[in-house]
């Protein structure tokens, strides 16, 4: 028992590092499609995420859907509901501190600008979360099989130290 919980553990945290990329890579393709709806669409904020919530999967969905509604449901500004939103499912997905500041303050300019400097807003965006990507790849390389081992190898530890 003992060894397949710990297992278990060290499966689950590679799992971790394994998101991240996943999502970081959901993301960018979620701001390349925002921008879509933007620049040739002529969409209306709310409209946009909430077709991009019906585009991706989970977590980032409920991100998009609840931004939608904070648009349409609420008096408030585009950068608050933003961050309402990632605050909201920051906890479900598997980002880190740098992801959420580059959203946050991709965030305080969405919607403040034309259409050609919001393209640009995001471009830089996706320039920065390409950057997160690149070291979720590595970390993900670097460390996955460990923490895998690590967890297996605790078990038996443990179960060592118990005899």
């Amino acid at each position: 028992m003992i060894i397949i919980a710990t297992t278990w553990a060290g499966f689950e945290a590679s799992r971790h590092l394994t998101e991240r990329p996943r999502q970081l890579r959901q993301l960018k393709s979620a701001l390349q499609s925002l921008e879509a709806e933007i620049m040739y669409g002529h969409t209306p904020l709310h409209e946009a995420a909430r077709r991009l919530s019906a585009q991706l999967s989970k977590p980032l969905s409920w991100f998009f859907e609840s931004f939608a509604k904070k648009l349409t449901d609420s008096e408030t500004t585009v950068k608050d509901a933003w961050e309402e939103s990632l605050k909201e499912i920051w906890k479900m997905t598997a980002f880190k501190q740098g992801e959420f500041e580059i959203m946050k303050q991709f965030g305080e300019t969405l919607g403040r600008h034309d259409r050609l400097s919001q393209q640009k807003q995001i471009m830089l965006t996706l320039s920065h979360l390409e950057r997160e990507e690149a070291d979720a790849h590595d970390r993900q390389v670097k460390y996955e099989r460990m923490v895998k081992s690590l967890g297996f190898l605790s078990g038996l530890l443990l179960i060592i130290l118990l005899m």
